[in-house]
């Protein structure tokens, strides 16, 4: 259902006090040619209202030649950024950039956060910004959560269905997603809900079975059946099945690069008000799908780059897939029991 103006101005104005915005400070949206009009327009009455010196950069799209799809999450590559250094400066000179076009993984924009610059990602459609917006109740518990499995040495990962897969840990940082920026030079995306870390190079073995229903991303579909991905010393080696695991090995190989068959983040989700079955609802054009990566007690696993976290795959492939009816265990001790978050694993 469409929203007013009210309901998503006010939802800006939220995000925009939990990421500690003053009067003052330099605010840039970033923009492009699916930048939706009316989160571009209620951002811009927010930031004003806020006292905040606005500016608008809209930068034109680049891959079209190598990507699969329009999703902007389809083709990791270059950005309008590359090799753009007038916009990288207007940007390192913001306070904060509202990044309406995505950025994400790219190293213009790791160069950026390294200025103190803030970063907050917000593409999806204004209805699910509306509907997921953050709380300091959702940081706490994110929080909780990510200070756990930073403790850890080991991650495993069961279901029913087949997985049985172990990560080591301890290389790479953990990460929160809690869909506002409070800190100088941190991302992060509205909406989400999630911790998340990266597997040791190489630490990565066991079997991880996409079962039916479980979603598959940028693709946007849910899997009709079973795929089987047999993990060694960090990479996806086979990925057995049907149609579905068919359709998968083609698209991966299309990207002719051995570093996007590598495990990327892993974790989970700890967001209520996303939901699995929200993706059904949506034409594939019109949402990037944040509900199927955040919604509550999913695995997350990805296949691809770790640039985020200082690593150096850098590959443009990159496979988000949320499991539903997994159980987690960080050293052992269980976190997520069948799709079932356990809070009190984590106080």
């Amino acid at each position: 259902m469409a929203v007013s103006d009210h309901q998503l101005l006010e939802a800006w104005k939220q995000v925009l006090k939990l990421s500690k915005l003053e009067k003052g400070q330099t605010v840039t949206i970033l923009t492009s040619a699916s930048t939706h009009p009316q989160t571009l327009a209620m951002a811009q009455i927010a930031v004003q209202s806020m006292g905040a010196i606005l500016n608008r950069l809209d930068l034109p799209p680049v891959n079209a030649e190598k990507a699969l799809s329009r999703d902007p999450l389809a083709y990791l590559g270059t950005t309008p950024l590359t090799g753009n250094p007038a916009a990288i400066a207007m940007l390192k000179a913001s306070d904060l950039v509202l990044d309406l076009m995505t950025l994400l993984f790219s190293p213009e924009q790791i160069d950026i956060l390294k200025s103190g610059t803030k970063i907050l990602l917000a593409v999806e459609p204004p209805e699910v910004l509306v509907r997921t917006v953050p709380t300091e109740a959702d940081r706490a518990r994110v929080q909780a959560h990510s200070a756990f499995l930073g403790k850890g040495k080991q991650m495993s990962v069961l279901s029913e269905a087949g997985t049985d897969i172990t990560f080591a840990l301890g290389e790479f940082p953990v990460i929160s997603e809690y869909a506002f920026v409070d800190e100088p030079g941190r991302w992060d995306h509205w909406p989400s809900g999630f911790c998340f870390t990266f597997p040791n190079e190489g630490g990565s073995n066991g079997t991880i079975v996409i079962d039916k229903g479980d979603i598959l991303l940028p693709q946007k579909c849910y899997t009709s059946d079973k795929i089987v991905l047999t993990v060694e010393n960090g990479f996806a080696t086979k990925i057995e099945g049907g149609v579905d695991a068919e359709l998968l090995r083609e698209y991966m190989a299309s990207f002719d690069d051995p570093e996007g068959y590598a495990i990327s983040h892993i974790g989970w989700g700890l967001q209520p008000r996303c939901h699995w079955s929200t993706m059904m609802l949506y034409d594939r054009e019109q949402s990037i799908a944040m509900d199927a990566r955040a919604y509550e007690g999913n695995f997350l696993f990805s296949l691809g780059p770790n640039n985020e976290a200082g690593g150096n795959r850098t590959t443009a492939c990159h496979i988000d897939i949320p499991l539903r009816n997994c159980t987690v265990k960080v050293d052992g001790k269980e976190v997520v029991r069948n799709g079932k978050v356990l809070d009190e694993a984590v106080k």
